[in-house]
């Protein structure tokens, strides 16, 4: 079983800059595949960065350039530096961490973007 909190979420102007954690607790996160989900209100849930036990990572176009995911296996800790955020970047964010069948989500932080 993994625990995942999230932090670091708040409200920032934009072309503002946040830098979200996920702290992992129960199992080490090395093993898994780690990755950062969004929601806004009224819509699905989206992936906007992943990153494999290898430290592969995944951008969709939305956000490729302006967001990084990174992870420090010995803190136990997924990061996500946002850059350049615009309002369209409001939503909750959610970590995720996934490994073989198992799937594990953190409780979300919020991320208001004002313009």
């Amino acid at each position: 079983q993994v625990h995942l909190v999230e932090s670091g979420g708040g409200l920032v102007q934009f072309g503002g800059s946040l830098k979200l954690s996920c702290a992992a607790s129960g199992d080490t996160i090395s093993i898994y595949a780690m990755a950062w989900y969004r929601q806004a209100p009224g819509k699905q849930r989206e992936l906007v960065a992943a990153i494999d036990s290898g430290h592969r990572t995944n951008y969709p176009d939305s956000v490729k350039g302006r967001f990084t995911i990174s992870r420090d296996n010995a803190e136990n800790t997924v990061y996500l530096q946002m850059n350049s955020l615009k309002p369209e970047d409001t939503a909750v964010y959610y970590c995720y961490a996934s490994r073989m069948l198992r799937n594990y989500w953190g409780q979300g932080t919020q991320v208001t973007v004002s313009s």
